[in-house]
């Protein structure tokens, strides 16, 4: 069973590998840990205890998703899906207005995945991303 809960500071080891195997230019554990400490929150999915996928989001007027990721051997399984889940429910009882991200246009399954949470699609930002570059789609969830 999949279940879905606030990283603690022992759980950045493996969030860092996962970094490391999901984006070209990964955040390091030290990274991780500083915004952990500051003002973001990670949500680790995890099935008997290892960690297979998380997010985190920068809490201000609204949850910024910063990063959304999961070990190459998990996608498909429903892992982010309990990592954002968590994250938004965490977020209605922060009473926060919404929660948004960019996402590459060419990543289909991401896409898949926030639609089906009900983040709509707000517009695009052109050259958001390097390595490669491409356009970013502004994706966003309405709380309130």
């Amino acid at each position: 069973m999949i279940t879905a809960e606030l990283a603690k500071e022992d759980d950045f080891k493996r969030i860092a590998e996962i970094e490391k195997e999901c984006f070209q230019n990964p955040w390091s554990e030290e990274e991780l840990l500083r915004s952990y400490f500051s003002d973001c929150i990670f949500i680790s999915a995890k099935e008997e205890g290892k960690i297979s996928a998380y997010c985190g989001a920068q809490i201000s007027d609204g949850a910024y998703i910063t990063n959304v990721a999961t070990a190459k051997d998990f996608r498909g399984k429903g892992f982010a899906k309990a990592a954002l889940s968590e994250l938004i429910s965490l977020c209605l009882n922060k009473a926060l207005p919404f929660v948004t991200l960019e996402v590459r246009v060419s990543n289909t399954a991401a896409i898949s995945l926030y639609e089906s949470l009900g983040f709509e699609n707000l517009g695009k930002r052109p050259n958001f991303y390097t390595s490669p570059r491409e356009d970013a789609y502004i994706y966003t969830l309405t709380l309130q």
